[in-house]
Parts: C-alpha cells; structure tokens; sequence
C-alpha cells in the first residue's frame, strides 16, 4: 500500500492511525522480530520522555544472542548518510543512565512523527532535544517522518536532527520530501536515511538492538495494518 497525504485529513485524524500503528509495530516486534532477550512497549516514559515505541533488553540477559528474531550483523541495505565524530559525541555524553522503571536496560525508541511535533518552534525543538538525549545516551533510534518539511525543519526531521548533535548540515533530497531514518548510536552516532513520496512503500529501516547488529522493522506491514482498521470514511478521503 502506498504512503498516503496524511495534510489531506487533521491532525486528530492521523492522530489515531498513529496509535494504531504503534500497536502493530509493537505487535510484531514481540510477535518474533525480537531475540528472546529483549521486548517492546508502547509508550512509555524514559528519561523524563513518553516514546512510542521502547525495544528493552531484559535484566536477566546474559548479552549474548540466543535466537529466536532474526538479528542482522551485515550492514543494513539503508543509505548511510553521516557518521559523528567520536570526540564531538563524547562531550555530548551524560552521566545519567536511562534505565526503565522495571529496571530492565532501554536498547532502542521508535518515534512516529506527528502533526502536533512540528506545530510550532518550541514542539519541534522539544522533539529534536528528545532524540540527541537518547543518543547521547547510547540509545538506538528510528524516526519515521510522513510530513513534508516546513518553515521550521526546511531539509526534514533527520536535518534537524543532525544539525543540532553535530552542528553538520544536511540538505534533504528536492524529490523525496519524507523522512525515515535509523541511527545507531554506539561511541559515535551513524544515520541511516531513506527519503520517500507519497504514493511510494514503505522501506524496512534497521532498528538497532546493538553496535552492528540490527534487525529489519517492517515498515510497510504495520503501516497497512494500522490503515485497514482506519474508519472506511476516512480511509476514503486519503485513497481518493
């Protein structure tokens, strides 16, 4: 299915095609995706921040990968597009350590952008703050951006991103407008960036569960599942 217009329908629309989507990738992350040692959760708060998706390794683990999902040690087929200098990432570190409230470690955020993120300067900027906190400290991430850029991040979310845990510009691709992207955050931070249109699928981005070793985080799948139990009315209004 393709990616639809979601600036066709208000925000309160594609506010509950958000939550639905956060299911179905919360679903199939622990429906196998996952090694057995590691789980996710919907929405929950880590370091002063409500994510939406949280990959969490279990206290009990060993570290060591015992089966089950699918982990990936080759690189991912994803563009990477920018790695940090390692010195810069070091001044950025912190000395507090996200844990979750079960005491079991935080491994990896998914974060769905939505409309209300980039209603204004101080929603974008809480967001961009939000994501080089996790990656300041260690914590992998995927953002999936289906806005077009606006005054306020002109070359997309990744830039914004980018722009403020570097201080490196990047410049978004004049074809593509949408944004998903995956960093890997482990001594220094690589991106990994795919830019789409609306019409076009959805590609699996790498979900980082430690340096090197990803799995793939299907995209596509969760998103048509999330439409299919959008009320017909406005299914309608997209697909027309």
């Amino acid at each position: 299915m393709p990616v639809h217009d979601w600036t066709n329908v208000d925000a309160g629309i594609f506010h509950a095609f958000h939550h639905s989507w956060i299911e179905e990738i919360q679903r199939a992350l622990n429906a196998g995706l996952l090694p057995p040692d590691y789980y996710a959760l919907p929405e929950q708060q880590a370091a002063g921040f409500g994510p939406d998706v949280l990959t969490l390794q279990s206290a009990e683990s060993t570290g060591a990968y015992q089966g089950g999902g699918s982990i990936l040690l080759e690189e991912p087929q994803v563009r990477l597009v920018a790695e940090s200098d390692q010195e810069f990432y070091r001044q950025k570190q912190k000395s507090v350590v996200v844990r979750h409230v079960t005491g079991d470690r935080i491994v990896a955020v998914v974060e769905l952008v939505s409309h209300g993120n980039k209603s204004s300067q101080s929603a974008l900027r809480s967001f961009v703050e939000k994501a080089v906190e996790f990656l300041s400290r260690n914590v992998h991430l995927v953002i999936v951006d289906l806005f077009p850029p606006g005054p306020r991040d002109p070359d997309g979310i990744h830039a914004a991103i980018w722009q403020s845990f570097t201080g490196q510009h990047y410049e978004l691709p004049d074809a593509n407008p949408l944004t998903l992207a995956a960093y890997e955050a482990a001594g220094s931070v690589r991106a990994f960036v795919e830019h789409v249109s609306v019409g076009d699928s959805l590609p699996a981005m790498p979900l980082y569960l430690r340096p090197r070793a990803h799995i793939p985080l299907p995209l596509e799948q969760t998103y048509n599942s999330a439409f299919a139990v959008l009320p017909r009315r406005w299914r309608d209004v997209l697909s027309a």
